[in-house]
């Protein structure tokens, strides 16, 4: 163990020492910018989950954008940031890498809504933005999320769930990599096989496409002889 690493750790009992006397016996009420939730990797942050089989998880959140593929085209590390804060800098990031395209929708979940979000979105390039309303909607809002077009939308936004998953079984679910540096790598690495496993399950759909026609082919080839 290195003196610096020596060094880290007395001052992490430092530390927690400070925090149990002003929590425990002076009854304070510690701030979350405060508190380490790992000694060996301190960057991670406590998450509430607000599931019953797993309420809290430590670590990062990660925000994806996927396409209407399921490939995932952005993505960000959000380091203790909350949802709502991401929608300016992720639609700039969007616009700047299709530039030239025109987007249909993009859809979030109630997380991310904050008034000026909605103002962002619905003057903003993409012609068809969901942002469900949280807390109690005005009429105007309920009669926008009440549309066809809307709802239609909004139930494609579920594939997220899937894509997360997914995500997870390849190499999410838990980072063995140490320190932020290899948190990052491995973060990057997992996308990358996620949207590998993603083109080679479309190669494959064309290859069984392509057998299957050229069989139908063959059969009514032999009817016609």
């Amino acid at each position: 163990m290195r003196l610096a690493d020596l060094k880290y750790y007395n001052d992490c009992i430092k530390l927690f020492s400070n925090q149990i006397e002003r929590r425990i016996l002076k009854r304070e009420a510690i701030p979350s910018d405060e508190k380490i939730y790992s000694i060996f990797e301190p960057h991670s942050n406590w998450i509430s989950k607000g599931k019953a089989h797993k309420k809290v998880e430590i670590g990062e959140l990660i925000l994806i954008t996927t396409d209407q593929y399921q490939y995932i085209v952005d993505y960000k590390i959000m380091f203790g940031q909350k949802d709502a804060t991401q929608i300016p800098s992720l639609l700039q990031r969007i616009e700047e890498k299709y530039e030239y395209r025109e987007i249909y929708s993009h859809s979030f979940d109630k997380g991310y809504w904050s008034k000026h979000n909605w103002t962002l979105l619905e003057t903003g390039k993409i012609q068809n933005p969901v942002l469900p309303k949280r807390g109690k909607p005005n009429k105007a809002e309920v009669e926008r999320e009440a549309g066809k077009g809307f709802k239609q939308l909004r139930n494609k936004h579920s594939a997220v769930e899937s894509n997360i998953n997914m995500l997870e079984h390849h190499g999410l679910n838990r980072c063995r990599d140490k320190g932020i540096t290899g948190f990052k790598r491995c973060v990057g690495l997992s996308i990358l096989a996620y949207n590998l496993h993603i083109m080679g399950n479309q190669l494959q759909a064309i290859e069984k496409a392509k057998a299957k026609a050229k069989k139908k082919l063959l059969l009514l080839r032999g009817v016609a002889a």
